[in-house]
């Protein structure tokens, strides 16, 4: 399997791209009114450190959403420790060729990649924020405002990587 800097490097721009949208013309007066936030109390904030830190756990989601959406990285993970397997050589290097030779492209659309973005953020970040925001006492409008965003960034980050990586 190789992996490709670049694609990863695209993919972590997407949480500010959708969130300048999301938080911005979509919902930044709702989402603003749950966080308790007025013009005012957004001015002041470092955006070009918090940009930059943002863009760094984009790229550490965009790793971990690789094995997610891409199913061969588990093909890949069977074989990896086999004796020989770096070397390319051994039964087990074979047989890992043997397997991408014939499905190595199997699921490798930007709409499977975003099928399972998407069920990640579902049934993983939604739930978690939900949980935080319960015992923080948010809203529901909170809970989805955010659960929203992460699912339809991972969805997209997802069909990137699995797409293009």
């Amino acid at each position: 399997m190789e992996f490709n800097f670049l694609i990863c490097a695209v993919a972590a721009l997407i949480p500010l791209v959708i969130g300048f949208v999301w938080y911005g013309p979509l919902f930044k007066n709702a989402w603003m009114k749950e966080m308790g936030f007025t013009e005012e109390s957004m001015q002041g904030a470092k955006m070009p450190l918090i940009f930059g830190l943002c863009y760094v756990l984009g790229f550490i989601i965009a790793l971990g959403l690789m094995p997610v959406v891409i199913h061969q990285m588990g093909v890949f993970a069977v074989f990896a420790g086999d004796p020989g397997f770096n070397e390319q050589t051994g039964e087990g290097y074979k047989t890992f060729s043997s397997i991408m030779e014939s499905h190595g492209h199997n699921f490798r659309s930007f709409k499977h990649g975003t099928l399972h973005g998407g069920l990640l953020g579902f049934f993983t970040v939604m739930p978690i924020l939900a949980i935080q925001a319960m015992f923080e006492r948010k809203s529901f409008k909170y809970i989805a405002i955010n659960a929203g965003y992460w699912i339809v960034t991972l969805a997209i980050m997802g069909g990137i990587i699995c797409q293009w990586l």
